[in-house]
């Protein structure tokens, strides 16, 4: 065994090229509302192939605003799937919403649209699927399913950079894409989020409620300090330094995106087979995976924890996607007296998976090793 070996799960790549956009910006006056945004914006929606992009302080707070542009009223409510992080449901309680969680698809781990269906009420107001460890979900099926009841469709798109669903990218496709660029995603801004959308109404509504509900914004004001206030806004802005960083890695993008597939690729190829694993697909039926991770749920007789432990002290770095089922953590457990059992297979993927990295950070040999290391611990713990 490497005894030098450290593979983190995740590592931001910043290269020379974000650094001096950083500096570029710190040496100037203009430090938020300015043009770096705007450039960042821009590029970014042509890279989603989405009509309009709006740069925020969080993937969370982008959900938020999304479902605060389409008039979301308090007590309504959004399907979720249980197998997400915790912010998909926060946001909806941060808009006033009820988040109703419903249970995932064995294949994939993305939502199960019979289950969603099954789910709808008078209250209703959209769905919020989340493209699971980077697989696009049924969007089809979703779509069909939110013209059928009238539903707006918010795309959790926190680990989808990259990611194609018939010749789309995910947060091109629904009512509004929120994306993440916390430091260990496809991408990062060292914090901050991206809202895409089609529809240039929803647009204004997002710019507006993003910075306080703001009738003008900074550029837009004759008179210095002259403005009105039309909505109960936010200040969910991303600074200009974000900014030039986030356009800094779009251009090492295409980059990070091949590495992630070469190791993803390098991990079910050597993990394939394995009666004791099972692994999510890379491609499944339309939808093409942005390979955030890739989970290996492992047979209920190995004993989780002591493999997390063995692969850590071997040097590869792991996490968990996710540690409970959002409806079975306390907060939404006590709030809306979900039970143990009733989310059969988020509560396997949950108890059973481990994530393993395959970001730009990881080489190939890197990616090979975990292999071996993975082969190493399941053969003394199976």
């Amino acid at each position: 065994m490497d005894a030098k070996r450290n593979i983190p799960f995740g590592r931001p790549i910043l290269g020379e090229t974000e650094k001096r956009l950083a500096a570029e910006v710190l040496e100037g006056t203009v430090l938020t509302h300015g043009p770096r945004c705007a450039e960042f914006e821009e590029k970014f929606a042509a890279r989603i192939g989405a009509r309009h992009a709006v740069t925020v302080s969080s993937c969370t707070t982008g959900l938020q605003l999304s479902l605060m542009a389409i008039d979301f009223q308090r007590g309504d409510e959004v399907l979720v799937p249980a197998e997400t992080h915790v912010a998909t449901g926060h946001a909806v309680e941060h808009a006033g919403g009820k988040p109703v969680f419903v249970d995932v698809l064995r294949e994939t781990g993305n939502i199960n649209p019979v289950a969603a269906e099954a789910a709808i009420t008078p209250r209703t107001r959209a769905i919020m699927p989340v493209h699971y460890l980077g697989l696009p979900c049924d969007m089809d099926a979703i779509l069909a399913l939110a013209d059928k009841h009238g539903l707006a469709v918010i795309e959790d798109c926190a680990l989808v950079v990259g990611g194609d669903y018939d010749g789309k990218h995910p947060g091109a496709i629904g009512t509004t894409g929120s994306f993440s660029f916390y430091p260990a995603k496809h991408m990062t801004t060292l914090e901050g989020g991206m809202v895409t959308t089609n529809d240039g109404k929803l647009e204004a509504k997002l710019r507006n409620l993003r910075a306080f509900g703001y009738d003008k914004g900074l550029g837009e004001r004759k008179v210095p300090g002259i403005y009105d206030v039309m909505a109960l806004g936010h200040n969910f802005r991303m600074s200009e330094v974000q900014a030039a960083v986030g356009i800094g890695q779009l251009e090492q993008l295409d980059g990070f995106i091949e590495a992630r597939r070469r190791n993803t690729a390098i991990l079910h190829e050597g993990l394939s087979g394995i009666d004791a694993i099972t692994l999510f697909p890379v491609k499944f039926g339309k939808a093409r995976s942005a390979c955030y991770c890739v989970n290996i749920m492992l047979d209920g007789a190995i004993d989780r924890n002591e493999c997390i432990m063995q692969l850590n002290a071997a040097g590869v770095g792991t996490s968990l996607h996710y540690p409970v089922p959002v409806p079975l953590m306390r907060y939404y457990r006590e709030k809306y007296g979900y039970n143990d059992g009733e989310f059969p297979v988020s509560e396997w993927i949950s108890g059973s998976a481990i994530s393993l990295p395959v970001g730009p950070h990881v080489t190939a040999d890197d990616a090979h090793y975990i292999v071996e290391r993975v082969r190493h611990v399941l053969s003394g713990n199976s």
